[in-house]
């Protein structure tokens, strides 16, 4: 008689800590080990209400018990209908008109549908640096670290790569490399990508998988001037910096700019795989019919989790609270950039921080911020990595329920694993 199969996860897929839950609740994970870890992750920008928020939990509970999958294109459900209007009410300009699916890499998918069908134009403009997704169209549209798209070549085509105003590494001051990329950009309009044949241009207002690079008022202006002059759409990619992460509630609040579609994930549904993205209706009633669908988009249960957590951030203002934790936070790591050489800058906005580590010559230091994460995990502090070189960012994500003394405390903890790392 065969041996029982043993089941086990891919190896492809790399673990950041060696955690196994039990349970989780507000700012706090607790391992099977039986002890409580302070998570400065939040399932990567995730979980913006907290592990388990009560609010939440009731509300999912209380739609399961009723429907949990009313499939999009068959029938419409309560909290889709009521969700659409509280999320449109969200949405900068006029736009008023929503799809939703699962994922991040899905929405954009759809946008990026969208953008070709309603200008009848194939070509779409993404800047360096930028995460979009892991999916074929998204990925080809992906450029913040070469793992991502290695041995998949070749990728989708109509897809035109331009710089992004990264003042570090360009060692240009903001307005400079603003004025920089710019130039480069109305260069490719004029030898690669005419506007005749260009959808439309997708951007990260505040890149995530870079490193937590922003973008500058004058250089997203700049855009958003581009794209009206010549007839293109402006796409923000808000997957990881909105829904309240850097403060306001969008990332490109900060740069006073107004997009014509908004794509939207991660924070939305405390967890539950929602995704989606907006635009005006004239723009959406472009598209070809039967063009956007998906089996579980706009799951009932999923849209009642995200209903309970707009709740959530009206009633405990959420958003105010990531900006005061988030200037808070910026202060201490500040603090420590000024007083250890290894970290060799400070980039983000909000509760959306990246620590930028380098060795001894100054060169992206992977290994140390690898190592930074383990000395953080011994000591019940999750912290989590990104960067094109090795991962050399420690990015700080707590949810947005976080307070001043669980930053303090996370800020230590850092800063003793720093100490044991040097």
């Amino acid at each position: 008689m065969a041996a029982p199969r043993t089941g086990r996860l891919s190896p492809l897929l790399k673990q950041s800590s060696d955690i196994v839950v039990e349970r989780a609740e507000g700012m706090y994970i607790h391992g099977e080990d039986g002890k409580r870890y302070l998570d400065f992750t939040s399932g990567i920008g995730v979980t913006s209400t907290g592990h388990c928020h009560p609010r939440v939990v009731e509300a999912v509970r209380e739609q399961a018990g009723k429907l949990i999958h009313g499939q999009y294109a068959i029938m419409r459900h309560h909290p889709m209908q009521a969700l659409t209007p509280r999320l449109a009410e969200r949405m900068p300009g006029d736009i008023d008109t929503l799809f939703y699916s699962n994922s991040g890499t899905e929405a954009i998918e759809a946008a990026l549908r969208l953008c070709r069908h309603a200008t009848g134009k194939p070509n779409m403009i993404v800047f360096q640096g930028g995460f979009h997704g892991r999916t074929m169209g998204s990925l080809s549209m992906t450029t913040s670290s070469v793992a991502l798209r290695a041995g998949l070549q070749p990728m989708m085509g109509g897809v035109i790569v331009a710089p992004f105003p990264d003042c570090h590494r360009y060692a240009m001051d903001e307005d400079a490399a603003a004025d920089f990329c710019l130039r480069e950009l109305d260069h490719i309009l004029a030898t690669y990508s005419t506007p005749a044949e260009t959808a439309a241009m997708l951007i990260e207002p505040i890149q995530g998988e870079a490193g937590y690079v922003c973008a500058s008022k004058r250089f997203l202006q700049g855009l958003r001037e581009r794209c009206d002059h010549h007839g293109l759409l402006l796409v923000m990619d808000e997957v990881q910096a909105g829904y309240g992460r850097t403060g306001r509630f969008w990332g490109h609040d900060h740069f006073d700019v107004t997009p014509d579609i908004v794509v939207t994930a991660k924070g939305l549904a405390s967890g539950f795989p929602l995704s989606g993205f907006g635009a005006r209706h004239e723009i959406m009633e472009k598209g070809l019919p039967g063009s956007q669908g998906g089996t579980y988009g706009g799951n009932a249960v999923a849209c009642a989790a995200a209903l309970a957590t707009l709740d959530v951030y009206e009633e405990e203002n959420l958003v105010d609270n990531a900006a005061a934790m988030g200037d808070h936070l910026r202060q201490r790591l500040d603090a420590l950039a000024s007083k250890y050489p290894a970290i060799a800058t400070i980039q983000g906005k909000g509760l959306m921080q990246g620590a930028w580590m380098v060795d001894a010559q100054g060169k992206h230091d992977g290994d140390r911020a690898m190592r930074l994460l383990k000395a953080c995990e011994k000591r019940g502090l999750l912290l989590i990595r990104c960067g094109a070189y090795g991962g050399q960012v420690v990015r700080w994500l707590p949810p947005l329920i976080v307070n001043r003394e669980q930053i303090d405390e996370a800020v230590d903890i850092f800063e003793q694993a720093l100490e044991e790392t040097n």
